[in-house]
């Protein structure tokens, strides 16, 4: 869902590692520049974990670009404003019935490519070419598109693991706004290299979800006290941990829930819809999406 302006975030949202600490505007290329656009790919939380997350192929993305007039590189991609957590469960906070979310998700630009940090567990690898004209033409579409679509969302919904299966609910991350940069580039006219590009999913598993309501029909003064306990009771258990016994604990009763109960309760687009959960419940894929074709043919490059 696009949304007709960014709302500001509230205080209580407070992020362990600050959103785009050296982001910087987005350049104005010159029309008859040559960009080389690049494929950036490495483990999800790098920095700290090293390529453990790797291993389990979750995966974070970024585009990068190099200017042949300037020799300068430039990092572009779309996160979270505070943390995944955030972004996947809400606080549960004293003296408010409603779950209180901190999910948004925005781009950051900023120049330098960290080679290193793609290379070392990653991809860095060159996938198309473009003029300047078609980079500042894109960058009004980031604009367009940062304004407009800013929650981010972890979960994929779908009916069963079979490809062709009904896709409930699609994820809005990282991977997604790479997706939707190198089709606005496609079809701006920008020719892709033939490069083998996979991505990051976490799927859920559900039968055919049921619509619940929005914070205020759920959780206000005429709201359905019984689906709002439930609610709160479902994301409970997912909460920070200040123990190892209190993490095992609530584990236990996230595994009665989602998987002996069949129970999980979405937030989605700023609604609330129950999902009846069904093997395998869910899953991480790490799939092959082909680089896009456009409708346009390049021009000037």
């Amino acid at each position: 869902r696009r949304f007709d302006y960014r709302p500001k975030t509230d205080p209580y949202c407070q992020a362990r590692y600050t959103f785009c600490p050296t982001g910087s505007a987005v350049p104005v290329m010159k029309e008859k520049d040559v960009i080389e656009v690049y494929r950036l790919q490495a483990p999800v939380w790098e920095f700290k974990y090293g390529d453990l997350l790797g291993h389990l192929k979750i995966m974070h993305d970024a585009v990068g670009f190099k200017s042949a007039l300037t020799g300068k590189n430039y990092t572009m991609e779309w996160y979270e404003l505070f943390q995944l957590g955030n972004c996947t469960f809400p606080h549960l906070r004293p003296g408010m019935d409603a779950p209180f979310w901190c999910n948004q998700g925005a781009a950051c630009f900023y120049e330098g490519i960290d080679d290193a940090h793609w290379k070392e567990n990653g991809t860095l690898v060159l996938v198309t070419t473009i003029s300047g004209a078609m980079f500042n033409e894109m960058a009004k579409w980031v604009k367009y598109d940062n304004e407009t679509g800013i929650y981010y969302e972890t979960w994929t919904v779908q009916a069963s693991p079979d490809k062709k299966s009904t896709v409930w609910f699609d994820s809005y991350e990282c991977s997604k706004f790479i997706l939707r940069t190198y089709q606005k580039l496609a079809d701006l006219g920008a020719v892709f290299n033939k490069v083998q590009t996979n991505y990051t999913s976490i799927i859920l598993f559900s039968g055919e979800p049921i619509y619940l309501g929005n914070e205020t029909s759920i959780f206000g003064p005429r709201g359905n006290k019984t689906l709002a306990a439930a609610i709160r009771d479902f994301y409970y258990p997912f909460k920070p941990h200040k123990t190892v016994r209190e993490f095992f604990v609530d584990l236990l009763k996230i595994i009665d829930r989602v998987i002996l109960n069949h129970e999980f309760y979405l937030f989605y687009n700023l609604e609330y819809w129950f999902l009846p959960m069904k093997f395998p419940y869910l899953k991480i894929i790490y799939e092959e999406v082909p680089l896009p074709v456009g409708s346009k043919t390049s021009v000037g490059v």
